[in-house]
């Protein structure tokens, strides 16, 4: 599997669908997807590969192949965009959640939605970010000296 596509990944009723190219058949890509929910485990789907199993042949194409799928199979009705505020670092996935005046987050590598995020609660979103992307920095030039 080729790296999760975040850039790209869309919030839809309770769930982040996140694109990656699935491999290719006569130069073309073929793409699949992932999801999470915000249920998390409580999901049948969460973290799971291309429920659906139907592939597509553009980002935009597996995107409403996935809509298709929760909207045909939907498990609960979600009360707002709990993925709105994602961001992408360095092709990492970091989700930033705020619950009763303090902030925590998840983190997801390119190629994993394994959370990697250490448990940390912070003051302010900003806090949070800078700790995150100042960790990211510091393992990137770890890697490049290696």
């Amino acid at each position: 599997m080729s790296r999760l596509i975040y850039e790209q990944s869309v919030s839809y009723e309770g769930y982040l669908i996140v694109p990656f190219v699935f491999g290719k058949a006569d130069n073309y890509e073929i793409y699949s997807y992932k999801l999470l929910s915000e249920l998390g485990s409580k999901s049948r789907f969460h973290k799971k590969d291309n429920p659906a199993q139907i592939y597509g042949n553009s980002t935009d194409n597996i995107l409403q192949i996935a809509k298709e799928h929760i909207d045909n199979n939907l498990e609960f009705v979600s009360q707002g965009d709990y993925f709105k505020s994602r961001y992408i670092y360095k092709h990492n996935l970091i989700i930033v959640f705020q619950e009763g005046g303090k902030y925590f987050y998840d983190h997801y590598a390119p190629d994993s939605l394994n959370n990697i995020a250490a448990p940390r609660i912070f003051k302010s979103e900003y806090d949070c970010l800078n700790w995150i992307r100042e960790g990211l920095q510091e393992r990137y030039i770890r890697q490049k000296a290696s």
